[in-house]
């Protein structure tokens, strides 16, 4: 893993910058490394211009097994239709586990609440399209002036102006390995630009798991969180 982040951080992302003029010899060696630490092959990522969106890398890496990886946990195997195209047709990690969540929570409203519907409860509803995503960011973000307002909210600008503003929030980041929908170093680059003063970088912490986006699917990742949380709130508290 720390081999991943020194290569992405330096060699890697000095290669995507240097766009179509990296030199050929410097486009090999990146891909071998890009190929070694990722599974695909090496003609592959370089007829993607070293650039693999996590769709086609779920798509691609076990193409060769008729299997694609889950978005929200990378360790479900799905069976598409054909081993063709670019990407999944489904998230096994999602069809792996919403039947099983939906009929127990129709179980314990029925049964415990003692509440009956005939609506279907849907646990992606889809409807983010409708949102407003219409933003005035509280401590600006990337070209953003004075009462100007921002496609999507940006979130990193809002967390780090509140920890300015409130020197006593404390932020716990909890991540799994194997979350394609919001990978840890992403969420690690993130919360590295907050521009937080030094002496408020140590309000937010990290924990890191063994599971996916839904931490609590691994037991044993379940009972480190719970350790993690509760240290972290009686650190916090004190």
């Amino acid at each position: 893993m720390e081999q991943a982040r020194v290569f992405a951080s330096g060699p890697y992302a000095q290669a995507l910058f240097a766009g179509h003029n990296l030199p050929a010899a410097q486009l090999d060696t990146v891909a071998k490394e890009v190929s070694r630490l990722t599974g695909l092959g090496v003609d592959y990522v370089k007829e993607a211009n070293l650039r693999i969106s996590p769709a086609r890398f779920r798509k691609e890496v076990l193409r060769d097994d008729r299997r694609t990886l889950g978005r929200y946990d990378m360790r479900f195997e799905g069976v598409d239709v054909d081993s063709a195209g670019e990407n999944p047709s489904y998230d096994a990690s999602d069809t792996g586990i919403a039947g099983a969540f939906v009929a127990t929570l129709h179980d314990y409203l029925g049964r415990e609440l003692k509440y009956e519907s005939t609506d279907a409860y849907r646990p992606s509803a889809e409807t983010n399209s409708q949102w407003d995503w219409k933003h005035k960011p509280t401590s600006g973000g990337p070209g953003m002036g004075p009462g100007s307002e921002q496609a999507q909210p940006y979130v990193a600008a809002d967390l780090g102006s509140a920890i300015r503003k409130n020197p006593h929030l404390k932020v716990f980041s909890a991540n799994g390995y194997f979350d394609l929908a919001t990978p840890f170093f992403i969420t690690e680059y993130d919360l590295s630009h907050m521009d937080l003063d030094p002496t408020l970088r140590g309000n937010v912490q990290f924990g890191y798991y063994p599971s996916g986006h839904m931490i609590y699917l691994n037991v044993d990742a379940l009972h480190q969180l719970k350790d993690d949380l509760a240290g972290f709130i009686a650190k916090s508290a004190n």
